[in-house]
């Protein structure tokens, strides 16, 4: 059998995997919490494993060290450590008895995390067991990557190893299945849920590995050939198809508000332009190219809540120069157009923003402070501000904005 296969796919899924494990790792360090940083081993740990396991790094390894297939110690030790991970995600995951609802894994109660412990406890003395008898069953002939397990399943020790190994995988597949399962059955619809929910998934899907495994090894230890396949074949793609629904459940939620802090970010940029030509002392720089803006990845949170700080900024500024009458004008359109109140707040803003910009440079005179019109969407909470800011700015140009300043240039003649 070819191994370019195992190792195209092996290699490919280990170097994704441990992209998300970067930047959940890149995360913690920014806010350091215990969830986050189990969140990012239980990534990490599968992700090397993918990594080692493939063929040519398999090889490697045995004759770097001169250890006949070392490799496949570190791939079980590094699988371990997920399955290490993924238990106490199962009970950070689970809400507390009498509670109804979901629970934040980055606020978990200091019991659970008493019960973490002693959990990890358990893996903090098996890891070391199995390696010893890994040791124990040996030596080993060198370099047999893709067939270990039914090659030695007949030596006690090694047997024992497989199945400590494969036991505490699947006691692990099946918890964290379980309780993803049931925690995004707490969870609204949206990214986050779906990712618990494709976690759960490859979860499962990864127990067609273990049971391939315990049966090709079951069968060699018993002396039946002829099942090799399931261990060599089919087991892998099991691993490899619950490997890529668990890294995608991990990196689902993440990705997309990644997507949703850029698409907000530049959709505040028209916004953003307009109070900025009005006055340039709101901003810390001058804005960059529609190019360069393109182009940003880093630090868009930051940069999307400082732009959303100069716009309100800008807003403040402008009232007075806001003239009642277009604010007629807007809830006029807003009326016939059939807009809801969020809709109507946003339109209202627009068309106030750009009447404002239109009279400062135009040279009219401010208004008197109790003259000034008090602008929808200044008391918005914080969660909500954003998303308002985001509706004025896509109707800034848009024809009922348009539409509105026509009314009230009409209605000023």
């Amino acid at each position: 059998m070819s191994e370019l296969p195992f190792d195209v796919g092996y290699l490919a899924i280990g170097a994704a995997a441990w992209v998300v494990a970067g930047l959940k790792l890149r995360a913690w360090r920014r806010e350091p919490s215990r969830g986050l940083l189990v969140v990012a081993l239980a990534i990490a740990s599968p992700s090397t494993a993918f990594l080692i396991a493939s063929p040519v790094l398999y090889r490697l390894v045995d004759r770097g060290t001169g250890v006949g297939n070392l490799a496949t110690l570190l791939v079980y030790l590094a699988i371990t450590g997920f399955s290490a991970a993924a238990v106490v995600l199962a009970l950070i995951w689970t809400p507390p008895a009498g509670s109804a609802g979901a629970v934040e894994w980055a606020a978990a109660p200091a019991a659970t995390w008493r019960r973490a412990r002693h959990r990890l406890t358990v893996f903090a003395v098996l890891a070391p067991t199995m390696a010893g008898l890994f040791l124990l069953g040996g030596p080993y002939r060198p370099e047999t990557p893709l067939t270990f397990d039914t090659t030695y399943a007949t030596r006690p020790a090694t047997a024992l190893f497989l199945a400590l190994y494969q036991g505490l995988f699947a006691f692990a597949l099946l918890d964290i299945a379980r309780v993803c399962l049931g925690h995004a059955a707490r969870l609204p619809e949206g990214w986050l849920r779906r990712g618990i929910r494709l976690i759960a998934f490859g979860g499962r899907t990864a127990c067609g590995y273990v049971l391939c495994k315990i049966v090709a090894i079951g069968a060699t230890a018993a002396g039946t050939a002829g099942l090799d396949w399931l261990s060599t074949g089919l087991g892998p793609v099991f691993a490899a198809a619950g490997a890529v629904l668990i890294t995608a459940g991990f990196a689902g939620p993440a990705g997309a508000a990644f997507l949703r802090r850029r698409r907000d970010y530049r959709a505040l940029r028209p916004l953003w332009d307009l109070v900025y030509r009005a006055d340039r002392r709101l901003a810390l720089e001058a804005p960059g190219s529609r190019r360069t803006e393109r182009l940003a990845v880093r630090d868009l949170e930051w940069r999307t809540a400082r732009r959303g700080l100069e716009i309100r900024d800008g807003q403040l500024t402008l009232r007075p120069w806001v003239d009642p009458a277009v604010l007629d004008a807007a809830a006029g359109v807003a009326e016939r157009a059939g807009l809801d109140v969020a809709e109507r707040a946003a339109l209202t803003v627009a068309v106030a923003l750009r009447s404002a910009v239109a009279a400062l440079a135009a040279g009219a005179a401010p208004r008197a402070r109790e003259d000034q019109a008090v602008l929808p969407g200044l008391d918005a909470a914080p969660a909500e501000e954003r998303a308002h800011l985001v509706r004025v700015a896509r109707c800034l140009h848009g024809p009922l904005t348009g539409e509105a300043l026509a009314a009230a240039a009409g209605a000023t003649r």
